[in-house]
């Protein structure tokens, strides 16, 4: 595993992740501060109980939101010039000049990435989770299986930025993918949308998409469990969350996005072996 530890501490010298530590953390502050000048003022202002759980939702779920798109950024970053970057540099000859397979090699920096993107989801998801708990008694449907769900949202992304850094340079590997994140984000709008005014062609199109890039599908399967239950449970009274979801994950997204993680390493691993270093 000596790729893997070199790869995790090349990732962990990086200027952008001590930035992004450092903006992480101030997010959390963030999110604490108005988290609980909201939930006071809430609190203050009406004696609905309902009121406060769905103000309580709504803040938690959009919160957690843009820890999903933090998360993704930073997993598009570590991911862009994973492969990319020590081929340009020369960097990756020197290893594989050693008895390392170009397999071995690739899988191992995929790890490393990969691992470390999990573990900003966990403590980012934890943390806001934290704040909620301790300001306002918020308790999510299932914390644990939204980490799962957000999790593998980031490793999709990461085997598809180490895919396409087999082939294309840093720089293109990270349009490429934000580009695909947008229309996936994109996509979801328009299964929300389609199913809001009853038009199955903008849903079904929505839903074509979002099986071609499954990120922002995955992220609205994490929504559905880190909603309060009391919320979901609740009869509809107009109160929703922009990109949530009211309906659990299938199995069959589960799957797909697993499939898919997996074929896109399978493409890397072919892609490089093919390659001339």
């Amino acid at each position: 595993m000596i790729v893997l530890r070199a790869a995790m501490q090349e990732a962990l010298s990086r200027r952008i992740l001590g930035i992004g530590a450092a903006v992480s953390v101030a997010f959390v502050g963030l999110f604490w501060l108005g988290f609980s000048t909201a939930f006071s003022r809430v609190a203050a202002d009406t004696s609905d109980e309902f009121a406060t759980i769905a103000a309580s939702t709504v803040m938690t779920v959009l919160g957690l939101y843009a820890v999903q798109f933090l998360a993704a950024f930073l997993a598009i970053l570590l991911a862009a010039g994973s492969i990319a970057g020590e081929l340009e540099s020369g960097r990756a000859l020197q290893v594989l000049a050693r008895p390392v397979p170009r397999w071995s090699w690739l899988l191992q920096r995929t790890a490393a990435f990969g691992g470390l993107s999990v573990a900003y989801v966990v403590l980012m998801t934890i943390g806001v989770l934290t704040v909620a708990g301790a300001v306002g008694g918020y308790g999510a449907l299932s914390p644990v299986r939204a980490i799962g769900l957000m999790s593998l949202e980031v490793l999709v992304l990461v085997s598809i930025g180490v895919a396409l850094s087999t082939r294309l340079g840093t720089v293109a590997t990270g349009v490429v993918v934000v580009a695909l994140y947008g229309l996936a984000w994109l996509a979801g709008i328009m299964e929300f949308v389609g199913r809001t005014i009853d038009n199955a062609s903008v849903e079904r199109i929505g839903v074509a998409v979002s099986l071609l890039m499954p990120s922002d599908a995955l992220w609205r399967g994490a929504s559905f469990h880190l909603q309060s239950p009391a919320f979901l449970l609740a009869p509809d009274t107009g109160v929703g969350i922009p990109f949530a979801a009211v309906d659990p994950p299938s199995g069959r997204l589960i799957a797909w996005a697993l499939l898919y993680a997996a074929a896109m390493l399978v493409f890397a691993v072919r892609s490089l072996r093919r390659r001339d270093l």
